[in-house]
């Protein structure tokens, strides 16, 4: 067929032979039923004179709608309550906000608070505080362990999920992780309580909890703790105590076979030589160890 026979036979301008010849087509029968259907369509009727009606209702009632106006002088208070209360979260805020330090496996920090008394945070712990009430209230939570060197003044309180540590200002250490809890006492006198008791650790001792088993006081020898000279130090503690510390020191995963964790331990393992960590453990607890990756297995004999 050719392209215009459609456009004239709609138009009625096909002389009688390209009649004859587009009615031979395939796709005159096609277009033939299309005028067919569409010739039985009937537009939906339209009513002009409601359709008018309801426009000028519409009109109408958006006349009548009333306009108020404010009082101009509660739309100041009402500015001026919303800048009280925005100036009121904002000391919220910032008188709320805490300074978090902590730190990963295999990793120390040392930080000082504003009255210059000096942290050092061991390995997997972290230590929150108030930087704008400081002045008001010394006090800090901890999670993990560290050394504190307080600058004498006002009590400085030490908060964990196992105890609370008060202290005027002298050097100690606190450790509290699942299911132990020590604080040693380098210099001064640190008040330790515990379940609701208090304890007094004078220095050069130590106040230990071992799976809720509350130790007598111990004494120490040295000045500082050992950790912070990268040596970490055990007295009578169970292995699997021991084998925790060696995981965060080296970022480990440390797992046992015929080994009795409960068996105690004295002794210690430097914190950057892993092959002489584990020789230091494992030699005195007469275990075998084997080392891969950064996966270690203890186990003995049967």
């Amino acid at each position: 067929m050719q392209e215009n026979y459609l456009a004239k036979w709609l138009n009625n301008e096909l002389t009688e032979e390209e009649i004859i010849q587009f009615k031979k087509t395939e796709e005159y029968a096609s277009y033939q039923k299309i005028i067919t259907a569409s010739s039985k369509l009937k537009a939906p009727e339209f009513d002009q004179e409601k359709a008018l009606q309801a426009i000028n209702k519409k009109r109408n009632t958006n006349k009548q709608t009333k306009v108020i106006k404010l009082n101009p002088f509660k739309k100041y208070i009402s500015i001026a309550a919303a800048v009280i209360l925005l100036f009121g979260l904002g000391y919220f805020y910032t008188t709320t906000l805490e300074q978090t330090v902590s730190t990963d496996y295999a990793q120390n920090n040392e930080l000082i608070l504003p009255d210059n008394s000096e942290v050092i945070l061991n390995a997997e712990s972290k230590i929150a505080y108030n930087k704008n009430k400081w002045d008001q209230k010394r006090d800090v939570s901890l999670e993990g362990e560290a050394f504190f060197k307080v600058a004498k003044g006002e009590k400085f309180t030490v908060t964990t999920n196992q105890g609370v540590i008060s202290v005027l200002g002298t050097q100690f250490n606190v450790e509290t992780r699942a299911n132990f809890f020590e604080v040693t006492c380098y210099e001064g006198l640190v008040n330790v309580n515990y379940n609701g008791k208090d304890y007094k650790v004078p220095g050069g001792t130590s106040f230990m909890v071992v799976n809720g088993n509350v130790a007598p006081l111990s004494h120490v020898k040295t000045l500082v703790p050992s950790w912070t000279l990268n040596e970490s130090t055990f007295k009578s503690i169970p292995l699997e105590f021991v084998f925790n510390e060696l995981q965060r020191q080296f970022n480990l995963t440390v797992t046992t076979k015929n080994v009795n964790t409960k068996q105690l331990y004295t002794g210690s393992f430097n914190n950057k030589d892993l092959d002489l960590a584990l020789k230091s453990i494992s030699i005195p607890s007469k275990i075998s160890y084997t080392l891969e990756e950064n996966k270690v297995l203890f186990y003995a004999e049967k």
